[in-house]
């Protein structure tokens, strides 16, 4: 999350670090793991272990929660902070004196430590490389949503047409990491989520409390971009999803231990089922000089939080992060977690789909393409926390409008997993065969990924009739349940004149109207076992 720039470089020169430092503590084992494995609702909610079985992901030991002696004996030690834990990477993040870190190793369970000053770590222990000055955080039913300003940049990844056919996000459920959602739960804008008890809950592991509301804007923005609504202002790209919040992003200062909170966050994501998960934070440099990343760290799983990234992906998530908004700065490339292997990182860019000149760029350090995708990150329609509508620029807002997409997609489509999701996603892209370092990718279009997703889906999964875009601009995709064999459909004026003739030959076929003056059609749809009728209006 983008911090007060000026600020920043005024009282930089002034700070004095004190003698604590942060480090990570590994431990050798988790001595029961065996029995989470043997009773995995002790350790995750019947939805985490449903998604997993749905992708045929098996239970993995580092699922089983961390060893509760070894964090209280490492948190009861001398001069020891505890600051966070993670059960996937089975270690906690402390602060101390490097003596007192150093002591930890007498501790029999403990394997190794790592501090943030890599210049810290000692022989025969994972070390990193030295670093540079740091730069800035990265960040700062049929539907026929009357989307007001916010129209552009959903039709500008075709998400109204998914929205037209009902999927909304419904039944999926979206973890934001963020810095704090302040009035979220007493503005507008966010009236409807509470209505229908799409927020879920949540947590803010900076504070350890549950304290969302009340502190810092950055969150409400960005879940304005998916589950914002006001009539005929801003409509978010998941308008029906569920939403679980939490605040992993302490404002006060930059430190690695944001990385930390942000894994755990991640861990509780997956505990609870969740399907996405969205984060507009970036992290590159840091107050302290010494605990910064560099461009040669960008490898994809070196990063605490881009190893906590991987791990959610390999638990059946899709992990969104924005790309950063330092394509400007010297040191202009997609940071953490963005970065990590398997993350898409979303860059910005303008309302006519130029690169929007602040978006971070690409490739990685070991040259993967980054960012993956793109969307409208300059003048993105947000709500503020007063619940009036703007416009604000930053991937922080690119990102969470892809999120709600992604999400909207995999409810029309639920059967895919999650490493599907993204291929037909980006193989939608209108950069695909040539990506770039500003634009990746490119622009995805969510109508062809979802016509391609169908049309590769085993046909006995279809379950429902379905035919969109509506309106259209000439095409129309009629999906046909499996159990019906199709025959003919037929379109009629509004003089109930019979216009338009066509055989229909397979469960998923695109119908050309290109021949047809624009207008309101009426259709009827022969199978052999039913007839289906609807309207179509042709722009």
């Amino acid at each position: 999350m983008k911090k007060l720039t000026y600020l920043l470089l005024l009282v930089l020169p002034l700070v004095s670090f004190s003698q604590e430092e942060d480090a990570w503590i590994y431990f050798i084992d988790k001595p029961n793991a065996q029995f989470y494995l043997d009773n995995p609702t002790q350790m995750l909610t019947q939805r985490a272990l449903d998604r997993r079985a749905a992708q045929g992901i098996s239970l993995q030991s580092n699922d089983a929660p961390i060893e509760p002696l070894y964090v209280n004996q490492v948190a009861a030690s001398q001069g020891i902070t505890l600051k966070a834990k993670s059960k996937w990477l089975n270690c906690v993040h402390v602060r101390g004196s490097v003596t007192d870190i150093n002591a930890l190793t007498n501790l029999s369970f403990v394997e190794s430590i790592v501090f943030a000053d890599e210049s810290l770590n000692v022989s025969g222990r994972q070390s990193m490389p030295q670093p540079i000055i740091p730069i800035n955080k990265s960040m700062d039913v049929t539907e026929n949503f009357n989307y007001g300003n916010s129209q552009n940049q959903i039709e500008m990844l075709n998400g109204h047409l998914l929205h037209q056919a009902n999927y909304t996000g419904a039944g999926k459920i979206i973890a934001v990491l963020d810095s704090g959602f302040i009035n979220v739960n007493s503005t507008a804008p966010f009236q409807r989520l509470f209505d229908n008890n799409l927020i879920l809950g949540g947590y803010n592991y900076v504070s350890q409390s549950t304290d969302l509301y009340s502190l810092h804007n950055h969150g409400t923005l960005v879940l304005s971009c998916m589950g914002g609504f006001v009539e005929g202002q801003l409509v978010g790209t998941a308008p029906n999803a569920q939403y679980y919040l939490f605040v992993t992003e302490d404002v006060t200062e930059e430190n690695p231990v944001e990385e930390s909170y942000w894994v755990e966050a991640a861990e509780e994501a997956d505990r609870l089922g969740a399907d996405v998960i969205t984060s507009s934070l970036g992290y590159f440099g840091y107050d302290n000089p010494n605990y910064s990343h560099t461009y040669s760290d960008m490898i994809g799983n070196k990063a605490f939080a881009s190893r906590g990234a991987n791990f959610a992906f390999s638990k059946g998530m899709v992990v969104v992060a924005s790309a950063g908004n330092s394509g400007n700065s010297s040191q202009p490339h997609v940071g953490v977690p963005a970065e990590a292997t398997n993350v898409l990182a979303i860059g910005a860019v303008q309302f006519n789909e130029q690169y929007a000149s602040f978006s971070s760029i690409g490739p990685s350090f070991d040259n993967r393409v980054k960012p993956d995708l793109m969307a409208q990150g300059q003048a993105s329609v947000v709500a503020n926390t007063a619940g009036n509508i703007q416009t604000a620029s930053g991937t922080s807002f690119s990102g969470p409008i892809m999120a709600g997409m992604i999400a909207s997609f995999w409810q029309a489509v639920p059967s895919l997993t999650n490493q599907q999701v993204v291929d037909f996603i980006k193989g939608s892209a209108d950069r695909f065969a040539n990506p770039n370092e500003q634009y990746g990718y490119g622009i995805p279009d969510f109508q062809l990924a979802l016509q391609n997703a169908l049309l590769s889906t085993n046909q006995s999964q279809i379950e429902r009739f379905q035919f969109f875009p509506n309106p259209t601009n000439g095409a129309v995709t009629f999906v046909i349940p499996s159990q019906s064999s199709p025959n003919e459909i037929k379109l009629y004026n509004g003089l109930g004149q019979l216009v338009f003739t066509s055989k229909v030959e397979n469960s998923i076929q695109n119908i050309a109207l290109d021949q047809l003056n624009s207008g309101i059609y009426y259709f009827t749809l022969d199978t052999s076992d039913q007839t289906y009728q609807g309207k179509i209006i042709k722009n």
